[in-house]
């Protein structure tokens, strides 16, 4: 690793002003994906943040008609929450099945949406959902929010505080993962709420995450696994590499879609 300095922040507030202090400095939450990156020498912080222990940020509240996930929340706890388990039992499917325990006892939520990997689970439950994303300065819609691979509309001193979630009427996440990594190859969440169907495709895209609009029309028309296991999307905008190839993934994409809509039923 290059050479850093680190500091253990205990407010929102003092985490986001030793951001802003100096454009190398970096966030570390749970640390899945910086720590590899930093052993690799592909990132060079002036000084690690670190917000994994501000208890405003850990936290599982059922109000409403919504569940709201402090950022720093990690996979395992809401994989185990009895509140997640009620109202959104396909996100605690979800977070149960990151990686593995190592992982999923480390990672966090707002790290795995900060960093938009392509694979990732979280993407396609917040796209899925609908989900609203807090940070310290605003509110961000899923749909804007994500912005490329790896990419997001987080500016460069904001920091997601929390995430909120509507209670679905149905929901479902299925994934092919990589045997090895336990990364989607192709991972799809399907949801029906109160206001829209979604239909969110993870593992897939040459752009990250991404909404399949074909899908979503179907199911509005009538809400069976037959409605999108014809439906296929387009090779050309997906990824291509040693795991799969395009046309297996848009494959793929088809099938994890039936077998989600299935698992609602």
């Amino acid at each position: 690793m290059y050479q850093f300095d680190y500091h253990r922040a205990q407010t929102v507030a003092e985490a986001a002003e030793l951001l802003a202090a100096n454009d190398e400095n970096k966030l570390l939450a749970g640390g899945q994906t910086l720590i590899p990156t930093l052993k690799q020498r592909l990132a060079m912080p002036a000084t690690l943040v670190d917000i994994g222990n501000i208890a405003d940020l850990n936290f599982i509240k059922a109000e409403g008609d919504a569940i709201t996930i402090g950022a720093a929340t990690k996979h395992a706890d809401v994989a185990s929450s009895p509140d997640v388990a009620k109202h959104l039992p396909a996100l605690a499917h979800l977070a149960a099945h990151i990686g593995d325990p190592a992982v999923r006892n480390r990672g966090t939520i707002g790290g795995s949406l900060a960093n938009n990997d392509p694979a990732a689970d979280y993407p396609a439950a917040a796209l899925g959902l609908d989900a609203k994303i807090h940070t310290n300065k605003r509110l961000i819609d899923a749909d804007p929010y994500f912005t490329g691979m790896f990419e997001t509309a987080l500016e460069e001193d904001e920091i997601i505080t929390e995430v909120t979630f509507p209670h679905p009427e149905k929901a479902a996440y299925v994934k092919f993962p990589n045997p090895a990594s336990r990364y989607a190859m192709v991972g799809v969440f399907v949801a029906k709420t109160a206001i829209d169907i979604r239909v969110a495709v993870t593992g897939a895209g040459a752009d990250g995450v991404f909404r399949v609009k074909e899908m979503e029309e179907a199911l509005g028309a009538n809400w069976s696994p037959d409605s999108v296991t014809g439906i296929k999307v387009p090779e050309d905008d997906l990824l291509s590499d040693l795991h799969g190839a395009a046309d297996y993934r848009s494959h793929l994409v088809s099938v994890m879609a039936g077998r989600a809509v299935a698992a609602t039923m």
